[in-house]
């Protein structure tokens, strides 16, 4: 296996600086042991106008087969004769892409302790590999592939077929391409970008593929991956097709796809499901629950309770199933049938959607991929008939971006989820349901930053949980529900889910935004409900929107 990279400089930029970036001198003929033979590195030309290294990798195809006796086909007698007559010492494949990690490991880390800086810099760059397999049944293998692969990385593609045999051209061409890239950038860069993609072209891999794939297979992809239009099919082929590994990849490409674009760290979305498994917002302060969660009831001392004699008084319901009882009510009103639940959470909302035969299709999206796959297992969706598992979807994305999976739904739902956003995000949540995806109607929910001091728990001043960035008084969250409505045609009702009290309302608000129907809820609406018919100013935060570093008792389960 053969692979040369130059590149062109000048006197004051010399070509001969590749020497340092991969810190192998130039004037030397280095050798290198590799798993499975030997490694050679020299320079064919090395002048300050032009300089090429040049990695020979001369594999021993018969400690190749030994190495693999015994593990799948490697072990069987049928295949004997196919290990010791193949194109492995020959054709590019994951064994040259080892090689390039073990011979040019420090260059791959762009780093270049000799010359400080020079690492960073982009050089004009041409990479050659002679003989390269580009397979892909179903996939458009060949000259194609290539180009889709590299193309959008920046490299100019030449991918010439090689023919079977140049003195008999009426054989037709082989499988392998004769490959030149061109292109101007980091040498560490084009260094990863073939580590993973050299076994992408050949659809396989020479060794057993383990989890830790994955980690070296971000790695490497580290800045380029995420965004590349073909990374479903460079993760599957990367990763030998192992179809769980790959969908553990691409939620995780996708996360940090996310994260990038809205200049987050990846742990920052990925939040929901702390390291206990458990949901960030997992219970709410119940009511009815312990007695260090419960709101002070008007004229009962804190800590009191029923006579040593006296029954039992049955369970209440916690806040939880009252705003979700309080949501599936007002998806009844309005007649869904097909629900988005957006920022789903480990998916109690669904799993109390999936209850009501009426709802024939719910869409779950939340950003973090561990708390879909908590939801995935909670739901048992492995474990559904085929029919109920057709009602059901998880999808992996940020309610703050359009996505065209999102339009066609009755309903959408977001439970406890604005008071997460920073509040210069919310116009583009807005955007992005009432105005992109725009379902008939809109449920959301959020606390209400006026019931808190009924929390014994809650210290004044406090939100009820760290990662909420604001909470919403009565009166703010009408303005806000308001404003929106009327900026994207919706009509809206605020009601109070949850024990009302004048002073303080409910522990939860709740707002019904429809499309393009009018107010009439006003008048049977409960106390401290409003509908709304007009706009009013956009609610910004008060000082009584500020950060937590305490929070009570659990949280607030969607």
């Amino acid at each position: 296996m053969f692979i040369s990279i130059s590149t062109t400089g000048t006197a004051e930029r010399p070509a001969t600086d590749l020497g340092f970036l991969l810190h192998k001198h130039p004037g030397k003929v280095q050798r290198f042991p590799t798993s499975h033979g030997e490694a050679h590195v020299f320079y064919p030309e090395a002048t300050d106008e032009v300089c090429t290294a040049a990695l020979l990798l001369d594999i021993d195809p018969v400690a190749l087969v030994r190495r693999g006796m015994g593990k799948g086909r490697g072990g069987s007698p049928d295949f004997a004769l196919a290990q010791y007559v193949n194109d492995r010492p020959y054709a590019a494949s994951s064994l040259l892409a080892v090689a390039l990690r073990t011979v040019f490991r420090t260059a791959m880390k762009g780093v270049c302790e000799n010359r400080p800086g020079l690492a960073d810099e982009t050089r004009p760059l041409r990479i050659v590999l002679p003989a390269v397999p580009a397979n892909g049944p179903g996939e458009g293998g060949g000259a194609a592939m290539v180009a889709r692969i590299f193309e959008p990385l920046g490299w100019q593609v030449e991918a010439e077929p090689i023919p079977l045999d140049e003195a008999f051209p009426e054989w037709g061409e082989s499988r392998y391409l004769r490959v030149g890239l061109s292109g101007t950038l980091r040498l560490a860069d084009a260094l990863q970008q073939l580590y993973v993609l050299l076994p992408v072209l050949d659809g396989a891999k020479h060794y057993w593929v383990a989890p830790d794939e994955v980690d070296k297979l971000l790695a490497a992809g580290e800045g380029w991956l995420a965004d590349h239009p073909e990374r479903a099919l460079i993760a599957g082929r990367y990763l030998a097709r192992r179809w769980s590994l790959t969908r553990t990849a691409m939620q995780r490409l996708e996360l940090a796809r996310l994260a990038e674009a809205d200049d987050r760290e990846a742990e920052e979305f990925d939040n929901a499901v702390d390291d206990s498994g458990e949901t960030v917002d997992a219970t709410g302060p119940a009511l009815g629950g312990p007695a260090d969660s419960r709101p002070v009831e008007a004229g009962v001392a804190s800590g009191s309770g029923p006579e040593p004699d006296a029954p039992a008084a049955p369970k209440a319901p916690s806040l939880a199933e009252q705003r979700r009882a309080a949501i599936l009510e007002a998806l009844r009103e309005v007649g869904a049938a097909r629900v988005a639940d957006l920022g789903c959470g480990q998916g109690e909302l669904i799993a109390a959607l999936l209850k009501d035969a009426r709802i024939t299709e719910v869409i779950g999206v939340d950003v973090s991929s561990r708390a879909l796959a908590t939801a995935a297992r909670k739901l048992r969706l492995d474990r559904m008939s085929e029919r109920q598992a057709a009602r059901v979807s998880l999808v992996q994305g940020a309610l703050t971006y359009t996505d065209a999976r999102l339009k066609g739904y009755d309903a959408a739902v977001l439970s406890e989820v604005i008071e997460h956003l920073d509040l210069p995000r919310l116009p583009a949540l807005e955007q992005a349901v009432l105005g992109v995806a725009r379902p008939s109607a809109v449920v959301v929910t959020t606390p209400n930053v006026e019931y808190n001091v009924r929390w014994e728990s809650l210290p004044a001043g406090h939100v009820r949980h760290a990662d909420h960035r604001f909470e919403w008084d009565r009166a703010q969250f009408r303005a806000w529900a308001e404003r929106a409505a009327a900026a994207y045609g919706y009509t809206v009702v605020v009601r109070p889910v949850g024990p009302y009290e004048p002073e303080v309302g409910a522990p939860t608000q709740l707002a019904l935004f429809r499309l393009g129907t009018p107010a009439t809820e006003a008048a049977s609406a409960p106390p401290g409900a409003s509908a709304a018919a007009t706009a009013s100013p956009a609610a910004t935060g008060s000082s009584s929107a500020t950060a937590s570093a305490t929070t009570p008792e659990g949280g607030d389960t969607r």
